[in-house]
Formats: C-alpha cells, sequence, structure tokens
C-alpha cells in the first residue's frame, strides 16, 4: 500500500563542522568552504562558447528546471543538496531565491543529513538522492523531486523496512513542492512508490509516471516478477496534497524482449506521446484520446493507468554491443512545426544509450548518441519482441567523442572498472542539441541531417563531470556533479561551423582532467544491475 508524508518531514541534523543545518538557511558552513576550494576556476578547453559564470554553490548538481511567472524566469536546480531555486531576471547572473534542503527531504528514520567529504573529489555520507530528471507543472508552479531508495546511504536491493547495515530506509517514492512562490518553497508532500529514480508529468501534469531504479531482492521474485528493474508506477497527482500512487498497476512491463526491466525516464513530445526509455530500448504511448490499440486492434481510449502503444523499440548490438536493446537512457522525438525540417513528420527518435560496462571500448562501440527510424514500429513491433524474434529500430545516425575530439588515450590508463565516456542528459533547441558527456564535457551538436549529427562547439573544464546541458534562451545552464551549475552562451563561431558543415574538433583530454576521472573512479563502481546506468554506486 503507498504511504504519504505531510509536511514537516525532515529532523534538523548536523552540519560537518558542528551546529544545526535550518530550514533556508545560506550561511557558508564547513561543507560549503569545502566546496569553494575544490571548485576553484580550472582550465578549459572550449570552442565557439563563452563561459559566462559558474555557480559553485550547487555542486553535485544532477538536473535543471524552469518555471515561467509572468516572463520572468525562474531556475530550478536539483541534487544532492536538495532543490535551490534561482531568479534569471539577469540570466547571466542567477540570483539564489529560497532552497529546500537535504535535511528537511529526510523522512523518519533516515540516517541524518551527513555532508562530510572524506577525500578529494569523493561525495557526501548521507544525503538526498537523485532526482536524476526533474519536472514541474507550469499551470500550478508545482516541482516534482524523485526520491532513489540510495537516498540517505539507502540501496535498491533491499525493501523498505528490511534490516539494513547501513541503517537506511530504502524508501522511494515523490515529493511535492509548492513553487507559487520561488522566494518561500513550501515542501507539501511526500507519497512513497516501489519507484523513484525519475518521475515524469503526463496529461498536463495531472498525472506523474515514475521509474526505475534497479529492482530489490523480493522484486526480483514472484509475484511480481521484475527480473531486471522497475518498471512505471503511475500516480494521480490531481489533488497534489493528496497524491494516489497506484502501486498495484504497473505499466511498461515487458520491455526487454518480454521480460520485465528498468524503465529508466520519460520524455514527453510535442504530441502528448510518453517516449519510456530503459533496459530494452525505447517506447512511446498514447496517455489520453481515442485511438487503435495495434496489440489487441481494437480502439479504446488511453490513460496513464492503461497506455497505448504507439511506437518504439531497442537498439541494434551494432550500436550497443548487446543482444537486449541497449540501455537507453533517456531520448526525445521532435515532431511538428517548431521541429527541425527533417524532424517534423516525426519520423525520428533521439536516444542516449549510457554505458560504461567496458572501459576499454569507451565511446567506440557504445555509449553513443543515436537517431533512429521509428519505421516499421507503429504496429507493437517491440511489444511483440522476443529473444528469438527480436524487433529493432534502424539507427540512422550517431556521434560520440570516440576518435574525433577529447577523448583519452586508446587503452588507458582506465582506473578499474571505470569509463567516463558516455552519453548522458540532452536538450534539444531547434537544430541544436545541447549534450553533457560526464567527463567529456558539453558538446553541441547540429542535427539538421539526422544522418550526419556534426558537432559545432563544445565546453569541457578540466573538472567536469557534467549530468545534463539546458537551453534557455540566449544561454545554456549545466548540471555539473563537481563543478556546480555553468552558464554559457555559443558565440556566432557555432553557426558558422553549422553553414561550414564540419565538425569542430578539441584537444585530447588533459592529464588534469585523466587524474580527476582516476580519483572518482577509486571511488565508484559500476553498478551490476544496471552495467554501469547513471553513473555509479557508493
Amino acid at each position: 500500500m503507498a504511504r504519504s508524508w505531510g509536511v514537516g518531514l525532515s529532523n534538523q541534523a548536523s552540519d560537518p563542522m558542528g551546529g544545526v543545518v535550518r530550514r533556508g538557511g545560506l550561511a557558508v558552513c564547513g561543507a560549503a568552504v569545502l566546496l569553494l576550494a575544490m571548485t576553484s576556476p580550472a582550465f578549459a578547453v572550449s570552442k565557439n562558447v563563452e563561459h559566462v559564470k559558474t555557480l559553485p554553490e550547487a555542486r553535485w548538481a544532477t538536473a535543471i528546471n524552469f518555471l515561467d511567472y509572468g516572463g520572468q524566469d525562474v531556475m530550478m536546480v536539483t541534487g544532492r543538496f536538495g532543490l535551490k531555486s534561482y531568479s534569471l531576471a539577469d540570466p547571466a547572473n542567477p540570483q539564489l531565491l529560497d532552497e529546500i534542503t537535504s535535511q528537511d527531504l529526510q523522512l523518519p528514520g533516515d540516517p541524518p543529513t551527513d555532508f562530510t567529504v572524506n577525500e578529494p573529489g569523493g561525495d557526501p555520507v548521507s544525503t538526498f538522492w537523485q532526482n536524476e530528471d526533474m519536472d514541474v507543472d507550469q499551470g500550478r508552479k508545482l516541482v516534482l523531486i524523485s526520491r532513489d531508495p540510495r537516498s540517505y546511504r539507502g540501496s535498491t536491493s533491499r525493501d523498505p523496512g528490511a534490516d539494513d547495515p547501513n541503517g537506511a530506509t530504502n524508501i522511494a517514492g515523490v515529493y511535492v513542492v509548492d513553487a507559487k512562490d520561488p522566494a518561500d518553497l513550501k515542501l507539501i508532500t511526500f507519497q512513497q512508490l516501489p519507484t523513484g529514480h525519475t518521475t515524469t508529468c503526463v496529461n498536463d501534469c495531472q498525472w506523474l509516471w515514475t521509474g526505475g531504479p534497479a529492482s530489490t531482492a523480493t522484486q526480483r521474485q514472484a509475484p511480481l516478477n521484475w527480473a531486471g528493474g522497475r518498471p512505471i508506477i503511475v500516480t494521480d497527482l490531481r489533488d497534489p496534497a493528496n497524491p494516489v500512487g497506484h502501486t498495484l498497476d504497473p505499466v511498461d512491463l515487458f520491455r526487454r524482449d518480454g521480460v520485465t526491466a528498468y524503465s529508466h525516464d520519460v520524455q514527453v513530445d510535442d504530441m502528448g506521446i510518453a517516449w519510456v526509455s530503459g533496459d530494452g530500448g525505447t517506447r512511446g504511448y498514447w496517455t489520453e484520446g481515442t485511438h487503435r490499440d495495434p496489440l489487441t486492434g481494437e480502439t479504446r481510449e488511453a490513460t496513464p493507468l492503461e497506455p497505448i502503444p504507439y511506437a518504439g523499440g531497442g537498439f541494434a548490438k551494432s550500436e550497443t554491443k548487446d543482444d537486449t536493446g541497449g540501455f537507453e537512457h533517456n531520448a526525445e522525438r521532435p515532431v511538428g512545426p517548431s521541429a527541425p525540417r527533417a524532424y517534423r513528420n516525426g519520423e525520428y527518435l533521439l536516444a542516449t544509450e549510457e554505458d560504461f560496462a567496458d572501459p576499454n571500448l569507451g565511446c567506440s562501440k557504445q555509449g553513443h548518441f543515436n537517431i533512429a527510424s521509428l519505421e516499421g514500429s507503429y504496429n507493437g513491433e517491440a511489444w511483440r519482441s522476443t529473444p528469438q524474434h527480436q524487433f529493432r529500430l534502424k539507427t540512422v545516425g550517431s556521434w560520440a567523442p570516440y576518435k574525433q575530439e577529447g577523448s583519452r588515450p586508446i587503452g588507458g590508463p582506465y582506473a578499474p572498472g571505470a569509463d567516463f565516456c558516455s552519453a548522458h542528459y540532452f536538450d534539444v533547441g531547434g537544430a541544436t542539441v545541447a549534450y553533457a558527456w560526464y567527463g567529456e564535457g558539453t558538446r553541441f551538436l547540429d542535427i539538421s541531417d539526422p544522418r550526419h549529427p556534426r558537432q559545432i562547439a563544445y565546453w569541457r573544464p578540466d573538472d567536469t563531470l557534467v549530468w545534463a546541458s539546458y537551453f534557455r534562451g540566449d544561454y545554456v545552464y549545466t548540471a555539473d556533479h563537481v563543478r556546480g551549475i555553468d552558464v554559457l552562451r555559443l558565440t556566432p563561431g557555432a553557426n558558422l561551423a553549422r553553414s561550414a558543415r564540419r565538425e569542430v574538433q578539441a584537444e585530447p583530454t588533459s592529464a588534469k582532467q585523466r587524474r580527476l576521472l582516476a580519483r572518482l573512479s577509486s571511488k565508484y563502481r559500476p553498478d551490476p544491475a544496471t552495467y554501469g546506468l547513471c553513473l555509479l554506486i557508493q
């Protein structure tokens, strides 16, 4: 049964230097002093990009989104620290308005927040995690924060309430935040769910789809049989103060050639199709309206609880280096009059295949940005796919830094079990993609020709570990796990590179950058349940 908490969730927690961290406190304490020391200006390799500003207090950021208040933009930033709101009245100089801290997000029984960092480049001992792709409700000014069970020293393998060697609760779910006044954020409630890695609005944010992460040992067994990861759980958000989680009605089952596997994230396109990416590929669903169900041949109403398959599928082994369709992390389908000319009929799907499995392969045979044709996938083919009769999308274009720019020397040296060359989150602005590549920085790709995506600009600081990059107006904002938020702006050289139809070239990764990645690699190891998906686990 789903469990819901009201406001007042947090316990007070001590900061590493002593004293109590309180709601909304903006004082520089021990952790912040260490943060400032570790995010000093670093050398950056870049081309056709202007670095405007860095916000180091947002170190450990994982995602960004934006709310519009009558023409006034506010940037919402989430990460281990919780949630921060920034005024973009001057978009080149974001100003912190308020925050909901990691302490505020603690539930009864959680280990206390502890921002102690035991080594340079390391992570705090116990914090909120992860809200990797934060969604917002523009109309009602809500921010939705997904809680991964790994929050506060938790684990994906143990069930909530089970004995835990770290004293963790292992609870997953979604927090609902009232942001009507972005300078006075209010935590409304928390809805416990079996899932909590990412959460996405569907049907104008009246409903939520929440997916991931890897399954607990119990969930992998009967009766659930979530062998490859947690699917999508639907939440009714029509009353934000009283959300209803439909925990017994999972959707997006059997996604990996007939096996229920990790439904990682959802993106909704301009037609209202909800694209679910994860283990086995990317599949799109109608969640409202009357449509033909290709699996039954019947015409019926689509709902968030009973969606209708639209199109999509897994990716070929030639792109993913596996036989199960790849681990697609996130996807976008440009469609309609605002899309680039080649994409307006919705034929192409843009997708991240995040994969760190073999460091010697790096971005050579895996971890790519792929552009696939949806042709031949509109009759439920991906839902009928089996190991014996596989259906795969046809990839028409692909891009990765391998042998193009910024890659580490082939063959290493690599720290054991780590490879930081992989595609991650991207944002589409017209015919340009702003793309996060972890240690390879933010890359800007011209996708005018789906068959030949080309790099036209890049920003790669020596100390980067960037998770996501976002367009907003004339600026780009990056969520960097090490640096915080970088504010960037493309220069005219990017359009010149686009017009010339040539790929710009970066310098090889510096020795300093390789040392940084080696230090991080000693701290983390790939999550065996997901072949390294979503960076790593401690």
